[in-house]
């Protein structure tokens, strides 16, 4: 059935005239009159009753009337999901991330996202938080993978808390330390990354009363890592970001328990297109996966020691 001639006839019942209808439809009123003919014929039913008070349901139409107008919602929820299903194949998604997120993180999301969405492209740029911030705010990305910044005018999804290390030279004797005290920075000379860092780590130092010697880099963490290797300075990195590299040096968690929330920013849930929102999920999936694995990992490591033992 086309969902047109119901639509007609509902504004014609609606406006109680054929002429009224027709105006607002785009119709000519032969036309119009003509197509409510064809649908009668089709159902097999006399619908519409015309006469000098206007235009009105027949027994057999008033029946019918709480079905036609669920069907009328129906075709419209269809022609709304083919529209999306057709935007969606010339889509792309332009995201922003740290680099440590773009080498764990964005190759197993976008791997999943693809094999359900192949249509659809997803566009990768690195950079720091304040170029993801206003890459966001100019249009030039729909959604950043950062640490969670107090800034007005953003939405924020979480996705995981990366634990923050100190970074010590290979020399340091720090013994059988389980976590290296935030004090122990004080009057040290201390390598802030770049990429932001600094909004993550100061207020670990403004907490504890502490004042390194901060020098500020514009080099990527793999040549701080080289620096405090070299014994150049101290630092504080994320686990995510020493995950899986073999470098010379003394990596401890601090005695404060610190770490950065990492997750998505974007302007507006509200306003977001489905097939983004669509990726945020698979991100919350992938992060949970990746490291709820991690844990148990850790876990299981962990209750073989106390057996051991």
């Amino acid at each position: 059935m086309d969902t047109k001639k119901w639509e007609a006839l509902l504004t014609a019942v609606e406006l109680g005239s054929f002429t009224k209808a027709a105006e607002r439809l785009g119709y000519t009123q032969s036309g119009l009159t003509h197509m409510m003919h064809a649908l009668e014929k089709e159902v097999g039913l006399s619908l519409l009753v015309r006469d000098r008070y206007g235009v009105r349901l027949t027994p057999a139409g008033e029946r019918l009337l709480p079905a036609i107008r669920e069907f009328q919602q129906a075709g419209k929820r269809l022609e709304n999901q083919v529209l999306q299903v057709g935007s969606m194949k010339k889509e792309s998604i332009r995201v922003a991330a740290y680099s440590s997120i773009c080498v764990h993180w964005l190759p197993s999301i976008v791997s999943a996202f693809r094999r359900d969405h192949p249509d659809i492209s997803v566009d990768i740029r690195m950079g720091t938080v304040d170029e993801m911030y206003t890459w966001l705010q100019e249009d030039k990305v729909d959604l950043s993978f950062v640490s969670h910044q107090p800034r007005e005018g953003f939405d924020w999804v979480p996705l995981w808390d990366d634990p923050l290390l100190a970074i010590l030279p290979p020399d340091y004797p720090i013994g059988s330390q389980a976590a290296f005290p935030v004090r122990e920075f004080s009057g040290r000379e201390f390598l802030m990354p770049s990429q932001g860092f600094d909004y993550d780590i100061l207020p670990i130092f403004r907490a504890a009363g502490v004042s390194p010697d901060v020098r500020d880099t514009s080099v990527d963490d793999a040549t701080v890592i080289s620096m405090v290797e070299l014994g150049l300075g101290f630092s504080i990195l994320s686990e995510l970001i020493l995950q899986g590299r073999q470098d010379n040096i003394i990596a401890r968690p601090l005695d404060v328990g610190a770490h950065r929330s990492l997750g998505i920013t974007l302007l507006s849930l509200e306003q977001a297109t489905p097939i983004t929102l669509e990726l945020i999920e698979y991100s919350k999936a992938v992060v949970k996966r990746i490291h709820g694995g991690k844990s148990r990992q850790k876990q299981e490591k962990a209750e073989k020691r106390e057996k051991r033992e």
